[in-house]
C-alpha cells in the first residue's frame, strides 16, 4: 500500500494572524512610548506661556519667568528664595514688549530695569493658585492679553484691542460682587 505523503508548505491563516497580533502588541507597548518621550515641548509663545509654565513640575510653588536680550534669552526662578536658571526649552518671544494699564486705564510700557547688566524685557510672576501677572504683550503685528486669572490668553491685532479685553475682564471681575 502506497501512502500519500503530504508535505506542509507554508503557514496557516491562523498562524499568520497570531504573528501579526504579536508584532502589533510589541509595537504598541514598546515603541509607541519611545516616540512620545522624544517629542520636544513646543516653544513658549505668548499664547502658551502661562499654561506651559503652570503645567511644569514645580507649579505648586511660586515661579518668576524673566527674559533678557530682546526676549531671546529667558530664565526661570522656581521658588521665592531660589536663583534664576536658564529656561532650556524653545522660546518664541523675540522682540516682545510688555504693557500694563496705569491708574487712568492708559497703556503704559513696562520698564523692568536690568539684570546683570542686561535689560529685562519681560518679567512674570506665577502663583500656586494659578494666577499670574496680568500683561499685554506686543510682538510685530500682533498683541496678546495675558489675564491674571481664569481665562486663556487672547490674541489680537493691536494693543488697543488687547486693552479693551483687559478693561472688559476687569469689569467682569468687579461686577461679581453685585450678586451678594
Amino acid at each position: 500500500m502506497a501512502k500519500d505523503i503530504q508535505y506542509r508548505q507554508g503557514f496557516t491563516l491562523i498562524e499568520l494572524l497570531v504573528v501579526i497580533l504579536l508584532v502589533s502588541l510589541v509595537y504598541f507597548f514598546g515603541l509607541s512610548g519611545v516616540e512620545k518621550m522624544s517629542t520636544k515641548p513646543q516653544p513658549l509663545t505668548p499664547l502658551n506661556l502661562k499654561s506651559t509654565l503652570l503645567k511644569s513640575d514645580t507649579a505648586s510653588k511660586r515661579m518668576t519667568f524673566m527674559c533678557l536680550n530682546k526676549c531671546q534669552t529667558c530664565y526661570l526662578k522656581r521658588q521665592t528664595d531660589g536663583s534664576f536658571e536658564m529656561y532650556d526649552n524653545g522660546i518664541d518671544l523675540a522682540d516682545t514688549k510688555a504693557y500694563t494699564l496705569n491708574s487712568g486705564n492708559d497703556l503704559a510700557a513696562v520698564e523692568y530695569g536690568r539684570y546683570q547688566d542686561d535689560k529685562i524685557c519681560l518679567l512674570i510672576d506665577f502663583y500656586p493658585n494659578g494666577s499670574s501677572t496680568q500683561l499685554i504683550l506686543k510682538q510685530k503685528d500682533k498683541a496678546y492679553f495675558l489675564p491674571a486669572f481664569f481665562k486663556e490668553p487672547t490674541e489680537t491685532k493691536t494693543i488697543e484691542e488687547a486693552k479693551e479685553i483687559w478693561l472688559e475682564n476687569s469689569r467682569l471681575l468687579s461686577d461679581n460682587g453685585d450678586f451678594y
